[in-house]
């Protein structure tokens, strides 16, 4: 049996002439609008032969020089230039990032990585821009510059190039920790990264990085906004990957999406005088698919009590060694899940962060004492509240615990008491849906809402009735805190908050 076939997710490195061959493609890519004016864009003739005017091809699968086993969709084709980006420290680290963070204490299959993912990402965007260049000048990818679909690519390879150990957890603290978009720039523009990109992809390292942060004081080119909504917007190759990826490492059936029906029913068309992705009627049935998967996921994995608990953990162990200026933000970029756990049971830390972090590494989560919902009005808005201000949110725990102590006659720990509160999450479907030949009473071109009648609202609704933040507590205190919930607990958070 060949070798290859027993790697999993390893590649085979291109020979020196193969990498040769690619770098010396020149490509002239720009960071400024005029020279963007005069690069390469799609012509009929590239359709056929899947090159541009100068031999290279198109998207990096039609030569790949290597292969990935990947657990979803089993061979995944690079390029020479993909190869040396996987192969970065940078990209590297990602092996060691679990994508569900600490879901694995619940599922222990679910111990698959940003690597992965990171991949897959990549692989759904090859086969949309196939799907889009395919269609030609009728919804298609005509007119559209070579290096937007290059720069979409390594975006979509790169895009989650800045995430902290253990994933969005450590980003729940707010000030001083920056959006991993952020970070993500700073590695693509300062690390070696930056150099693979400029050298063998003649990319701007800033326009990449504007595909996954897009910048505030400025607008991107055109052919970057249109094809950004692949990577980033209400249908996306990031959902489209980790649903189902993360339901099939976790055993649940709620993470099914028709992805190839999906990507195949993508087109350009105009919306309101700009070029936006739609999607065909038959989109319909499978964006029904996405968005029940999501819900599903949201409601038994990514907001599971337990694996909440143990993530919240995290976030104080963190906040605490900060406070303590035994851990500085810029260090945290670096780390990885092991990584990041070691250096938190050091004997420099504080206390609170070395016992807490204990407890993650021995699977001893904090248990449920209280949950409040939607339906407690100003009670859960004034909580709801508390996510936004993680130092207000720190000093109400140990507030509450200090009060509990002198009430109960039980010495507690103020990191022995944590809220719970999930980040509130975005429903949009801001999507239009077209008809080659309508029903009666239907529009050619149409909204998501007007086709469907699903409106913002029903799916935010839903998620506020799904949301629900928790007090939670070391185990030795649960019996305690329950017992006492309605005649102590809950008029003491009341007064407090």
């Amino acid at each position: 049996m060949d070798t290859r076939d027993k790697q999993s997710l390893e590649t085979d490195s291109p020979s020196q002439a193969e990498v040769q061959q690619y770098i010396e493609v020149t490509h002239n890519s720009s960071q400024d609008e005029t020279s963007a004016q005069r690069d390469t864009v799609i012509q009929p003739h590239m359709r056929s032969h899947w090159i541009d005017d100068e031999g290279f091809p198109l998207l990096p699968d039609i030569q790949p020089v290597s292969t990935v086993r990947d657990s979803l969709y089993d061979l995944i084709p690079l390029g020479p230039r993909e190869v040396k980006l996987i192969g970065s420290p940078e990209f590297l680290r990602l092996q060691h990032v679990k994508q569900l963070g600490f879901v694995y204490r619940i599922w222990p299959g679910a111990t698959h990585t940003r690597y992965e993912h990171s991949l897959g990402c990549y692989h759904l965007t090859v086969r949309a821009l196939r799907a889009l260049l395919q269609r030609g000048e009728k919804g298609g990818l005509d007119g559209v510059s070579v290096s937007s679909i290059q720069a979409l690519v390594v975006s979509s390879l790169l895009h989650d190039i800045g995430h902290y150990p253990y994933s969005h957890t450590i980003e729940e603290l707010g000030h001083p920790i920056l959006l991993h978009e952020r970070v993500g720039r700073s590695v693509i523009e300062k690390s070696s990264i930056s150099t693979i990109l400029e050298r063998d992809y003649h990319l701007s390292p800033e326009r990449v990085a504007d595909f996954i942060d897009p910048p505030k004081n400025r607008s991107l080119h055109p052919d970057d906004e249109l094809l950004g909504h692949l990577l980033s917007g209400p249908l996306d190759v990031d959902k489209l990957d980790y649903l189902p990826r993360d339901a099939r490492a976790c055993n649940v059936p709620y993470g099914g999406v028709d992805v190839s029906r999906l990507l195949s029913s993508l087109l350009v068309h105009q919306v309101d005088g700009k070029r936006r992705i739609v999607v065909t009627h038959k989109g319909i049935s499978p964006l029904h698919s996405l968005l029940h998967a999501r819900q599903e996921m949201f409601d038994n994995i990514y907001w599971h009590h337990t694996s909440r608990a143990f993530q919240i953990m995290l976030v104080r162990a963190v906040q605490d060694a900060l406070l303590s200026e035994q851990l500085r933000a810029e260090q945290l970029v670096g780390l990885d899940d092991h990584s990041l756990l070691t250096l938190l049971q050091g004997d420099s830390m504080p206390q609170s962060t070395r016992q807490l972090t204990q407890s993650l590494t021995l699977r001893q989560p904090h248990k449920v004492v209280l949950e409040v919902s939607r339906m407690a009005g100003r009670f859960f808005n004034r909580l709801d509240a508390l996510f936004w201000d993680s130092e207000r949110r720190r000093r109400v725990e140990c507030q509450l615990a200090q009060r509990l102590s002198t009430a109960l006659e039980t010495e507690i720990a103020d990191h022995e008491l944590l809220f719970d509160i999930p980040r509130p999450e975005k429903w949009e479907m801001d999507l239009n849906i077209t008809f080659e030949h309508p029903p009666v009473g239907m529009k050619p071109f149409m909204s998501w809402v007007e086709v469907t009648g699903l409106q913002p609202d029903d799916l935010a609704r839903y998620e506020q009735h799904q949301r629900r933040i928790r007090i939670v507590v070391a185990t030795r205190l649960r019996d305690l805190l329950t017992a006492r919930r309605d005649d102590v607990v809950l008029p003491i958070l009341e007064e407090i908050i």
